[in-house]
Formats: structure tokens, C-alpha cells, sequence
């Protein structure tokens, strides 16, 4: 199995002018223009005339990573923030290994940056101190100007005496304590052409000659085409079978989704038509065969045992803008503009699909209006490629939202199954049974996963087997059903929503078994023999997380009177085993429930430790998104029935409004722990809906252990 992070293992850096390449590890290996043999994931290139251009390895769907990438640039290298200009790259020669998920861009950037930013810097106040004749000690950066008291001379002006220097083995990088850009709040560098319009999605893409097309696809998986009627709609061009569906092609996509809806097509439903996600949800409860993922201490036999299990439905990633591509094939080439989260992996499915070597495919990579996992598929591309190809004309595949609800990847359904012992006021023992379905998108297990299940199950068991508490004995086990007529793939927190909404939900049902209260049952629970231990290869630090939830408690509030009617609850988690969360949500339930949730959430207040705080405004903007998207993971679902998936659109897979969503999502940060930034864009959600639940039954005394939440039920 590959692990999120493989892709992620060279970054490198350079330019034009001056030019520093770096490995993952931070080793410089290459200074002047680029070479074809290191394999960059990002170039610095410093211009005659001062400007610093980052050309941007990681894609930009709405998370500001590109602003958080130039700051650390800026600061490391003394640049100057106005001096920064952003370019998106491409795969080619010289990037390899482009790819955003795992939340893991600052953290995987954030060494190889500083270090290539460090050498930049330390060559260009050499090559100032040799003009002057004085120690480059006595030298100072700041702005893009190298000074020597009255003397200064602009980073523009040094480029080409720098790139002839030797390269510092092991260039110093700044102390923490002088950097100036890290840790302050800055607003997006693109933010502006956002929200404006001037900015590029790749739904805006229109290239010469284009056309457009809208796929009728199987409806369910595994579903055959036997035959196809084309009706005669005024703009339509072609109507052409390929691999994924039937195509209708237009010179604009109004006449092509009219003529896919006149379209007349009928299939073979194939082995999946039976499938439905009620049977599915019993088939999870049924399920006996497990593999054990973590074993500590003698576990009793207690008739005095509390016992819960937790149901979590299918989901879907439904992005704001629908997947889409345009291809345009030709003399052997393929040139693509494709909003994707993995370039490389698009240009080497084409290259594959077409007969091309991966050089003559060719990936433009637009803004994405969403990915959250869904753009890390390439099979959008590939049918642009195929159609381009058949057509000789360029085309634009645009799913409808349809499309995208109904044929998914979709985030799986799961059951959890706990079991504790309370004694003395504290959890004595702690069983955790998750039952659900690897990533089928992946493809199926290798020999060295199947040899070897309880490592590769630990690894997939995120909030599960990480359990952070102190428990004298702990049993996990992970147990799997196959879903071959659903295509499972990567959603955002990917295995940690379900194990978290159970895992924190049932911590609470133990707390309020023994009349205790909820934070102070879990602060006492982080005490132990460590404050850090392992399990598997996650490392999992008490103490960070006895440092949020303390922080939540005071900043919430917690204990204080609250307005009739209202309840607070709590809830914190140890994404793989970096960031540390904590949530307090403040909610009524009103007698009538109100439309969208059926409930008030008031406020959501998190307390964060995600390493060294690079942009404080990012992570809030970070944060309130995630807490929006748990929000509305406690609404909807993904159901399917006779093979098919029955929800189409926003109005039947409801998303949260504004309405609907906290007058106040405050965040809060813990200083700086450690010597590098951790992710956040998915570590912020899985708390959110345990906090939120616990807030519920701490208003109505009723636990809720089944979503969708239905507060009336």
C-alpha cells in the first residue's frame, strides 16, 4: 500500500537567475538552472530586477496554501512580502512529485523552503560582501536589499555574482525568534482575483476551437451499455461511446446537457444491481471477522460494562464546482487544463490511456473550486483525453452536479462498536470494533499488505487505535466489507470522522455513567505513566492535548451559566499523531427543529496545536470551513438503493447555510510546540461532531449514535 505521503518525498526549488534545488531532506544539491536529474516539486527564481517569483508546487482549492508557502519563502530569504510573485507548476522534468492531500503541503514544504531560501540568502550577502571587501557577518538582509551601514545593494542587483558562489553546505537558517513574516496573520495573495472573478478555474477554460461535452454514465457500477439513441437537439456535434458512458458533444454545454437529456440509452445493470446501503449497514453490524490493531493489559470480564455502537453513512465530496477537463489532442501530443489535486498522477493515467509517453502529456493546473480527496482521481481527465482524441477538436468534459453526487468516489459507511469499564471514576477498560471498507479506488490489497494486516488496518484506523487516554487495558480491531458496488475513495479526514464521532461520543456516555464532568473526565484520563506513546507509527503527546482541551475550557467558558435552553459539549482528538484539536460547541434544540440542522449551534469554539504557526489568519479560515463541513456531514448522506445512488443535488444532500451555521467560530492557538508547522485543513474537522452531539444530549439527555442527526427521532 502506498502511504498519503509517498508522493511527497522530493521537493526542490529553483530559477532562472539564481537557482537552488533541494531534496526532501533538506540537502541542497543543485544551484543555476534546473537539471533533469533531481525531480523539483517547486522553484525560488530571484530576477534582475528583484522580484522573487515561487513557482507553487501544491494546488490552490480554497485552503491559502500558496499564500503560506510565499511567507515562508519571504521571511527565510528576506525577500521582502511585495517583492512575491506566485507561479503554478506543472509535471515536466523538473516536477516529478506534485500533489496536495494528506494535509501535509506547509509541514512537507517547510524544511526544503527554508533551507533553499537560506542558501539564496547567505550566497547573495557573500556576493555583497566580496564587492565591499568587508565579513558577510557584518552584512544584514531584510526586504530584498543586502546593507553594510550606508551601503546596500538589492537582491536583483546580486544575482549574477551569487550564482557563480559556491554553495553552503549547510546554510543556518533563522532562528525562530527573527522571523517576522511566520506567525503573523496575512491575507491571501490571490484573494483579491478570487473574489472578484479575475481568477481562473478550470470550469473558466476555453482554448480555441473547443467544444463541450456532457457523459451519460452507467447508472450504478458495473453497469454495461447495450444500446444508445442520439436525438436530433439543435448544437449538438457528435454523440460518441467511450469507456465511462455515452458523450454528447456541442458547441456549448446548454446544448449538450439538452441533448444528453434527449439522449435515449439502455443498460446492463450488471452483478450490483441488488446492492443497498441498508443491507450494507447490517452486513457492518453482522460483521465477526476482525484483526486486532492495538493490544494492551489484561482486558476483564465486567458485567457492570457500558456498551454503544455508532452507525456513519455513505458520503460524497460534492465540490462547489463539478468535476471537469478540457483535452486537446493532437500530432501525438496531449495538453490538458485540469483542476486536479495530482498533476502527475493525471499526466501519467493519460499518457497510459492514450499510448503517450508522459513528456507528451502535458498538465496545466487551474484553481479548483473544491477537492477535498475527489481531484485526486484522474478519470475526468482521461475521458477529455478520449473524446479530444476521437474528435481531433479540443473538448471540455463538465460533470453536472448530478453526475458528481451519483457516481461518486464516496467517503464509506462504517459501525462502531465500544465497550468500557468504569472504576474509581475513570475508564479501566476500553474494547473499540471498527467495521468498514478500505479504499477500493486504490485498487485491491498487495502481498505485503495481506501479509501483514494488523499493520495495514492500524494504519487506516486513525481515531481508533490511537486511542489517547490512559486506559490500563485496550483492545482495537478493525474488520472489513467489501463494497465492490460502490467505488470508495478519499474524502476530507478520510478514516478519522466516523472513529472520532464514536470514540469521543462514547468517552462522553462513560464521563456522564460516573457523574463526572466531561473536560475534567478527560483531562484525568490524559494522566499517565507518559505523557507520549506510540502506537503503530503514530506518536501521540498528553500533554499537547491536555494543553488544548484546557485552552478550550477557558476560552468557552466551560461551567459558566448559560442562557436557558442552551448546552455545551466537548470533545478533542490526535490526528495522525501531529495536530492536536479541541471543541467546545455551545446548542439549543429547540421544540420545533429548525429547518437544515433541527438544531441552534451557537457557537464553536477550538483550541489548536498544529507545530509552528505560520499564517494565524489561514488557519482560522482553516478552521471555520472544517466546522462548516462537520456541520453538514451531521445532515446528510449518501443512500443507495437497487445498485443506485439516490440523492442528485444540494437540495436532497443538504449542506449547511448560512442561516444555518455558529453566529461565532473563534479559534484559538496554542504557542508553537516543536520545530516545524503540522497540517490543518483535515485535522479541524473530526472533533466538531462529537462536540456538537455531546452538546446535545447535555441539552435533551438524549444520545445520539446514528447519522444523519435526527434530533426528533
Amino acid at each position: 500500500m502506498k502511504t498519503r505521503r509517498e508522493f511527497l518525498k522530493t521537493s526542490a526549488l529553483a530559477g532562472t537567475a539564481l537557482v537552488i534545488g533541494v531534496r526532501w531532506d533538506g540537502e541542497i544539491i543543485a544551484v543555476g538552472k534546473p537539471s533533469a536529474s533531481f525531480a523539483p516539486n517547486g522553484w525560488i527564481r530571484i530576477e534582475p530586477s528583484g522580484k522573487t517569483i515561487l513557482t507553487i508546487g501544491k494546488s490552490e482549492m480554497g485552503q491559502g496554501v500558496r499564500t503560506s508557502l510565499a511567507m515562508i519563502l519571504a521571511d527565510e530569504l528576506d525577500a521582502g512580502w511585495s517583492n512575491i510573485e506566485l507561479v503554478q507548476a506543472s509535471p515536466g522534468p523538473n516536477f516529478k512529485r506534485l500533489g496536495t492531500g494528506g494535509s501535509w503541503s506547509i509541514g512537507g514544504s517547510w524544511t526544503p523552503l527554508r533551507t533553499a531560501a537560506a542558501a539564496a540568502r547567505s550566497m547573495l550577502v557573500d556576493a555583497a560582501a566580496a564587492r565591499w571587501g568587508v565579513a558577510p557577518s557584518e552584512c544584514t538582509t531584510a526586504n530584498g536589499v543586502v546593507s553594510h551601514g550606508a551601503k546596500s545593494l538589492t537582491y536583483g542587483e546580486l544575482v549574477d555574482a551569487a550564482a557563480k558562489l559556491p554553495i553552503p553546505d549547510k546554510p543556518a537558517l533563522k532562528a525562530m525568534s527573527a522571523m517576522t513574516l511566520v506567525g503573523t496573520s496575512r491575507n491571501r495573495l490571490d484573494g483579491r482575483d478570487i473574489v472578484t472573478g479575475k481568477a481562473r478555474y478550470g470550469i473558466d477554460v476555453s482554448v480555441p476551437g473547443m467544444l463541450h461535452a456532457s457523459i451519460e454514465r452507467p447508472p450504478l457500477r458495473g453497469a454495461t451499455l447495450k444500446r444508445f439513441d442520439a436525438a436530433n437537439v439543435h448544437g449538438v456535434e457528435r454523440v460518441v461511446a467511450i469507456p465511462s458512458g455515452v458523450a454528447v458533444v456541442a458547441k456549448n454545454t446548454w446544448a449538450a446537457m439538452k441533448g444528453r437529456k434527449a439522449l435515449v440509452t439502455e443498460w446492463d445493470d450488471g452483478p450490483n444491481a441488488g446492492f443497498s446501503s441498508i443491507d450494507h449497514m447490517k452486513a457492518l453490524h453482522d460483521a465477526t471477522e476482525t484483526v486486532v490493531t492495538r493490544a494492551e493489559g489484561s482486558m476483564p470480564e465486567s458485567p457492570g460494562a457500558i456498551e454503544a455502537a455508532y452507525e456513519y453513512p455513505f458520503n460524497v465530496h460534492a465540490p462547489l464546482e463539478p468535476m471537469n477537463c478540457v483535452a486537446s489532442v493532437r500530432d501525438g501530443k496531449c495538453e490538458l487544463w485540469a483542476p486536479t489535486q495530482a498533476p502527475n498522477r493525471v499526466q501519467d493515467r493519460v499518457a497510459e490511456t492514450l499510448g503517450m509517453k508522459p513528456e507528451d502529456v502535458q498538465v496545466h493546473v487551474t484553481l479548483m473550486g473544491g477537492g477535498f480527496g475527489r481531484r485526486l482521481n484522474a478519470d475526468y481527465a482521461i475521458e477529455a483525453a478520449l473524446l479530444s482524441r476521437e474528435l481531433k477538436q479540443p473538448v471540455q468534459v463538465l460533470w453536472t452536479r448530478e453526475d458528481d453526487m451519483r457516481h461518486g468516489p464516496f467517503q464509506m459507511a462504517a459501525v462502531h462498536k465500544t465497550w468500557g469499564v468504569v472504576k474509581d471514576g475513570r475508564i479501566a477498560a476500553w474494547r473499540h470494533k471498527y467495521v468498514t471498507t478500505y479504499h477500493n479506488v486504490n485498487g485491491p490489497l498487495s502481498d505485503a499488505d495481506r501479509k501483514d494486516l494488523a499493520a495495514f488496518y492500524r494504519d487506516i484506523s486513525w481515531g481508533v487505535h490511537d486511542v489517547p487516554y490512559a486506559i490500563p487495558a485496550i483492545e482495537t480491531s478493525f474488520g472489513h466489507v467489501e463494497t465492490p458496488a460502490i467505488w470508495i475513495g478519499p474524502w476530507r479526514s478520510v478514516y478519522s470522522p466516523s472513529s472520532v464521532f464514536a470514540r469521543e461520543s462514547f468517552v462522553d456516555e462513560l464521563a456522564h455513567a460516573t457523574k463526572a464532568d466531561p473536560l475534567e473526565f478527560r483531562l484525568a484520563m490524559l494522566q499517565g505513566p507518559n505523557d507520549t506513546f506510540k502506537s503503530g507509527d503514530l506518536t501521540v503527546d498528553r500533554a499537547r492535548l491536555r494543553r488544548v482541551l484546557k485552552l478550550v475550557g477557558e476560552k468557552s467558558g466551560w461551567g459558566s451559566p448559560l442562557p436557558t435552553g442552551r448546552a455545551r459539549g466537548i470533545a478533542c482528538n490526535v490526528y495522525d499523531g501531529e495536530t492536536h484539536t479541541a471543541y467546545v460547541a455551545e446548542v439549543s434544540v429547540p421544540a420545533t427543529p429548525r429547518e437544515g440542522l433541527g438544531i441552534v449551534v451557537h457557537r464553536i469554539v477550538a483550541a489548536i496545536d498544529c507545530g509552528v504557526i505560520v499564517n494565524p489568519r489561514g488557519i482560522a479560515q482553516q478552521v471555520e470551513s472544517g466546522a462548516v463541513w462537520a456541520l453538514s456531514n451531521l445532515m446528510n448522506e449518501i443512500t443507495f438503493a437497487d445498485g443506485r445512488a439516490q440523492q442528485t443535488s444540494y437540495t436532497d444532500f443538504p449542506v449547511v447555510r448560512m442561516s444555518a451555521s455558529p453566529a461565532m467560530i473563534e479559534t484559538h492557538l496554542v504557542p508553537s510546540h516543536g520545530e516545524q508547522p503540522y497540517g490543518i485543513g483535515e485535522p479541524v474537522v473530526p472533533a466538531v461532531i462529537p462536540a456538537v452531539l455531546n452538546a446535545v444530549f447535555a441539552a435533551t439527555g438524549k444520545r445520539i449514535r446514528r447519522l444523519p442527526m435526527r434530533v426528533d427521532a
